[in-house]
């Protein structure tokens, strides 16, 4: 994928993984908006040579008004990344976690497919650009603390699948990027193994550009969630990641 010069559109860029792409795909000479609901962080984001738009993936109207204001602006628009998602806890044992189920759904899943929904048209009349989704290792090796969120990650690989099944031959590219936990959002102090911002952001550019663009980008920190099935591991790694469970009440 040609990163230089991109006229690009990341949602859920206000902060973390996609404020940093933001920055970088910026430093490499393209126009770059990015899309969140912290309108308080707009003017700083706007100073950094960013430009913002508001964006409210759980809301269509939201989502529709937006795409609407980006391409009013910005009709050269060619690549577009769904980036917007929550990380959420749940004790299935009490259902009040139901909240924090469809939370996490409406926003990680049903927020990509209408993110991707409201730019595939213009993208394909280009007949040229990219769509981006972002996935998660836990989509392959689940995280049991976190339940609807690996279900989410694993509906949003799974979308992607067939979305790049049904544009293919439209000349849109489409690629999952599948983060392991990088530092960002807090991760640093609850995870000593997340991978620093800018490490994780080397190797994913390093591999966007590469040609042809891989599917799935996935970095060196991720492979062991990728592939756990494949190398017989997972049956043992879930074991591990369910010792989170003790942090939950009562266990």
């Amino acid at each position: 994928m040609e990163l230089q010069n991109r006229t690009a559109l990341i949602v859920g860029g206000t902060s973390g993984i996609g404020l940093g792409l933001a920055r970088r795909l910026r430093d490499l000479g393209g126009t770059v908006v990015v899309g969140g609901r912290r309108r308080d962080r707009f003017s700083d984001l706007e100073a950094e040579g960013l430009g913002t738009v508001e964006i409210d993936v759980t809301d269509g109207a939201s989502v529709t008004d937006a795409r609407d204001d980006v391409l009013a602006q910005h009709p050269q628009l060619d690549l577009v990344v769904a980036m917007s998602g929550v990380m959420l806890t749940e004790d299935l044992r009490d259902p009040a976690h139901f909240d924090a189920a469809q939370r996490s759904i409406e926003t990680n899943l049903l927020g990509t497919i209408r993110v991707t929904d409201a730019f595939t048209p213009h993208l394909i009349a280009r007949g040229a650009g990219a769509l981006v989704t972002v996935s998660s290792g836990i989509a392959f090796l689940p995280f049991p603390l976190m339940a609807s969120y690996a279900a989410s990650k694993a509906g949003v690989h799974a979308y992607t699948e067939a979305l790049r099944a049904q544009l293919a031959g439209t000349g849109v590219e489409v690629v999952e990027l599948v983060p392991p936990a990088v530092a960002t959002a807090g991760q640093e102090k609850v995870n000593p193994h997340a991978l620093p911002l800018d490490g994780f952001l080397d190797e994913v550019l390093s591999l966007l550009a590469q040609e042809p663009t891989p599917n799935e980008v996935l970095v060196q920190g991720v492979q062991m969630h990728r592939w756990a099935e494949r190398d017989g591991r997972y049956a043992d790694l879930v074991a591990q990641r369910s010792q989170a469970l003790q942090q939950l009440p009562g266990r």
